[in-house]
């Protein structure tokens, strides 16, 4: 088995060609639909009179659930873009194929769906910790940030 494990750097350098990559994608996808709910308040918020109080509020909530949804879907597009590509034959997702990273179980083995879709979900313990899970990678033994410890999983440089 490879033993080189990729580091703090490696990992961050790929996360966010990946976050660049994300966020492309997601504008496509978001972006006319939160201009037609946009022109959709526009058109209220010029309809309402001074006693408009009660529309005001309709729309606040109606905004309200509206980025409620958004954030969901950018959180279900992040966790399957993840958990597919870690689980594919390549064993990574575009920002590690392109700084020559996989990811592994801790046998060096390919990782089935869901246990790619367990790291990724491990990764909210990591978000919640200040970053420090994340952060860890650069001092243990086998470079494993948090979620990788608690999903038993390792990123290798190829």
């Amino acid at each position: 088995m490879n033993n080189q494990y990729a580091g703090f750097w490696y990992r961050f350098g790929s996360l966010i060609i990946d976050y660049c990559i994300i966020a492309f994608v997601q504008s496509i996808v978001f972006i006319p639909l939160l201009t037609a709910m946009g022109l959709g308040f526009f058109n209220t918020m010029s309809d309402m009179d001074s006693e408009g109080s009660g529309d005001l509020a309709a729309m606040i909530a109606v905004f309200a659930a509206g980025m409620t949804a958004y954030w969901i879907l950018a959180n279900i597009l992040q966790l399957l873009y993840f958990s597919l590509m870690e689980s594919s034959k390549h064993q990574a997702t575009l920002g590690k194929m392109a700084l020559g990273m996989k990811v592994t179980d801790m046998n060096g083995e390919k990782l089935d769906f869901t246990k790619a879709f367990l790291r990724n979900i491990c990764k909210i313990i990591s978000n919640f910790t200040m970053l420090i899970g994340y952060i860890m990678a650069g001092f243990t033994e086998k470079k494993q940030a948090l979620h990788d410890m608690i999903a038993g999983t390792l990123v290798l440089k190829k």
